[in-house]
Order: C-alpha cells, then structure tokens, then sequence
C-alpha cells in the first residue's frame, strides 16, 4: 500500500505513468488532479449530491442497479485492465470486476431499507432518520483497485452522497473506466468522479477540505494515522483499513492435508500484497515437522507468470520499489525452508518463500505485503493465542482444529476483526469487515454499510394539546 505521506506540500501536479508490473513498460500516461482542481471538483459533488439525495429512493436504486449492469456488460474490459496495470492474474482480475459490479447491485438493495426507528416516549412521537453525509472522499489503494475502491463509493452513493474517488497513483486505469460507465449508466454527471494524482497534492487537498464530510482511506498504518490527524483537526468522519499481520493457526488435530494445501492461497493470492495475508503460519509443535513436509508441494505448484495466462496463480509485485521492500524481510543468510520459482528478466517477480522464524524478527511482526510467510511452532492454546496477538495489526486470522470448543475459544481470544474456521476467507460484501489496533478504525461492507454514511437525525412530535 502507498507510504506517500500525506503532508501538503507547494509541489505542481504531475503526469503519472502507468507502468506494467510483468513487462515495465508504460501503458498509460495520467494526468494529476491539482488541489485547485480538488476543489472545482468538491463544488460539482456538492451541487450534484443535492439533487441526488432528493430522488425517490426507488429511483436511486434503479440507476445504481443499471450502473451494476454497465459494469456487467463490462467486465472483460475492466479485467484486462487490472491486469495491465496492477499485474494480477486474469482470473483474480475477472473475479474483482465481478465484485465491483456485486457491490453496486447489493448497495442498490439497501437503499430503499435504510430505515429509521420510532421510539416510544412520553407525550409525542419520536422518530430518527438517516441522513446523508454529503460528499465523501474514498482514497484507494493499488492492492485491489476495483473492490475496495466500491467498498466505499457503493454504499456512499446508495446512502445519498456524492464521491470523490483517488486512486493509488501506479493503479488509476480501473478507476477512470468505472467514472465513465457512471455516467454511461446515468448517473448525473459531478456525482462519481475520479480524481487521480500523488498523495501529498491530491490525497491531502481532499483530506483536508471542509465540504468534505468523510474520508475512507485504504493504505499503510502511517500514511492513515495521518488522515486520522488531519480529518480530525475538522472533526470529519474517518474510515481506516490499514495493515495487517495475520496468523494461520494450525492445531495438531486439524486435518494438515487440508490445511497445508490451503495455506499458500492465503499469503500468495495477489502476490502477497493483501492486508489479511496470513503470512505468519503457527503450527503445534507436535505436527511442525510434518506440516512443513505437506507445505513445500503446496508452495512449489503455485503457478507464477503471465498474468494473462488463465494458468497463472501469482503474478509480479506492483513496483521495483515493493520488491525491494520484500527482499529487505529476507536477506542474505535467511532461514528459507521454501522458496518457490519466478521469472526471469523484465517485470518486479519475487518467488514464494516461507521462513522459519521467531517471534521477535522483523519478518515474523511487519507487515511485508510480498509472497513471504514465516512459520513458527507453537505448544498449546494458550501460546497460539498469545503469539497471533504479538503484533501491533488485528485485521484477520484462520485457526485449523477439529475440537469446536477450542475454534470458538480461540476465535473469541484472538484480537482481529476477521476469523476463519478450517478456511481463509476474510471479505464477503454481505458481511462487516474491519479490524482491532492498528489495523483500522470503523467498519466496511455488510448490511450496515449504508448507515456508515449517514448522520442520525431525531425529530420529537408533540401530541399533546394546544392550548391558549
């Protein structure tokens, strides 16, 4: 995730280019939003949220059903592009533009239930509703361009606000392609606009303006301590999704074929770069041995290289600087148990590789963001739960046992706002997502995403009598 900090500095915008994660070459040359522009752009929001909040609430779910369908009609198209410019695998790439378009029709769903209450009380009646914001600022990361750029924009906009979307300076392509099937779709034009440009210019123009209401920001532990710092100076609404540290916990009486088989999708996918990465591996020390005999086939079958090829598991990291932050976790002399392949020549490639660690190192505490797990015995319960909560993160986790008692008592111990049992799954769009420390501030996703974005209003009607 970016580490540009979010300090506004007197530096002009710039034109970015795209580069291509396998091959570096420049696909793409993008301008950059300057602050004057941000705020030519938070007018047009604000004019456009106005009339949007004031339509029928069937007929904002109409039109955000009909932009998931444009997004539908799509699909391919948004996919090619993801791959293009952040290098994911096209079969990871068709399954994000599907999410973006599920997103969109699932948030259409909540709009006409966001719903007040009518709370009884003494000599009238009391009633709440749900106000929108009015214009919010989603600055997304270049992890997962598509998805958690629509974590914030869909139930933004289907609470009645307007959005102003900053893409990751290196993934901007996807973004600029869903503002235009926005408008194709009929949305009205100033209400989803795309705003790209670096961090310190435009990420910080829209943090700190004050017809911004809200900011959700995706990106690293430091970059978002700043948002924090500079939204709260205006008391302005914040949303964190940060780092992550997770562990996969394996006791000795899972079922260790399942669970080795399963466990390099959860540090690999994406090439590792996945805040819930569970890249830090916690066996018991009495199948330690045999589990790690089970991984090494695992890790070594993934398959790495064109992420084009429908083949392709594991494509290049975004950037030569990601790279060598991964390589900096595993320097010469490293405890490398199991290294995986990678291509040779152009492109920011980093093999698979799993460490034996301790609970102190670098590797086995920071977040690397890169396909690199440490793996680390543990005794007993008690000492699982007390190394996966040895981290400053608590974004998500996985526990293998068979022992039902023990997977609600370690989910429960264990400090993280995303759990799985016998499986690696962290994000569903119908579910809230989120996580404990330094992992993030608020929820995303879920039934109550809509209600994230919006003020509650309380109005008391007298009923009793007038009189003179």
């Amino acid at each position: 995730m970016s580490d540009h900090s979010y300090r506004c500095e007197p530096s002009e915008p710039f034109a970015h280019e795209v580069l291509n994660p396998a091959t570096e070459e420049v696909v793409a040359t993008v301008p950059a939003t300057s602050a004057a522009e941000v705020a030519e752009a938070v007018a047009r929001a604000a004019r456009a949220q106005t009339a949007w909040a004031a339509l029928a609430p069937g007929d904002r779910a109409r039109l955000l059903r009909r932009f998931a369908a444009v997004i539908d009609d799509h699909l391919e198209q948004l996919a090619r592009l993801e791959v293009l410019e952040a290098g994911h695998p096209i079969g990871n790439a068709r399954w994000e533009a599907g999410n973006a378009r599920d997103l969109f029709d699932y948030a259409a769903g909540g709009v006409e239930r966001l719903a007040g209450s009518q709370i009884p009380v003494a000599g009238g009646l009391n009633v709440t509703f749900h106000e929108p914001l009015g214009v919010v600022a989603v600055i997304a990361p270049w992890n997962f361009p598509m998805p958690i750029a629509c974590w914030g924009a869909a139930p933004a906009l289907a609470a009645g606000n307007a959005v102003l979307l900053k893409p990751a300076e290196t993934t901007p392509l996807t973004a600029i392609r869903l503002a235009r099937l926005a408008l194709e779709a009929g949305l009205p034009e100033g209400l989803f606009q795309v705003l790209p440009g670096a961090g310190p210019v435009t990420g910080a123009a829209l943090v700190e303006h004050p017809g911004v209401a809200k900011v959700v920001f995706t990106g690293s532990t430091a970059v978002g301590k700043q948002v924090l710092a500079k939204g709260s100076a205006q008391l302005k609404r914040v949303t964190l999704e940060l780092g992550g540290k997770s562990p996969n916990i394996v006791f000795a009486d899972a079922d260790l074929e399942r669970a080795a088989a399963a466990a390099p999708g959860s540090f690999l996918d994406n090439s590792g770069q996945d805040c819930c990465a569970r890249s830090r591996i916690l066996v018991q020390r009495e199948v330690y041995d045999r589990f790690l005999q089970l991984l090494e086939p695992a890790v070594t079958a993934w398959r790495v290289g064109d992420p084009a090829d429908p083949e392709t598991q594991m494509g290049p990291l975004i950037s030569a600087a990601q790279r060598e932050r991964v390589r900096s976790y595993v320097p010469d002399g490293a405890p490398v148990v199991i290294r995986g392949e990678a291509p040779e020549g152009k492109g920011f490639w980093y093999p698979a590789t799993v460490l034996e660690g301790r609970p102190g190192d670098p590797a086995a505490t920071e977040e690397i963001f890169g396909p690199v797990a440490v793996v680390l015995p543990f005794e007993d319960e008690a000492d699982a739960v007390r190394l996966a909560n040895a981290t400053d993160y608590g974004l998500s986790g996985s526990l293998w046992t068979r022992d039902v008692g023990r997977a609600i008592r370690v989910s429960r111990a264990v400090a993280a706002g995303n759990l799985s049992v016998n499986s690696h799954s962290s994000v569903r769009y119908w579910t809230p997502f989120g996580g404990f420390k330094q992992s993030g501030i608020g929820r995303e996703l879920g039934p109550d995403a809509l209600t994230a974005f919006t003020e509650t209003k309380n109005v008391f009607i007298s009923t009793e009598e007038n009189r003179p």
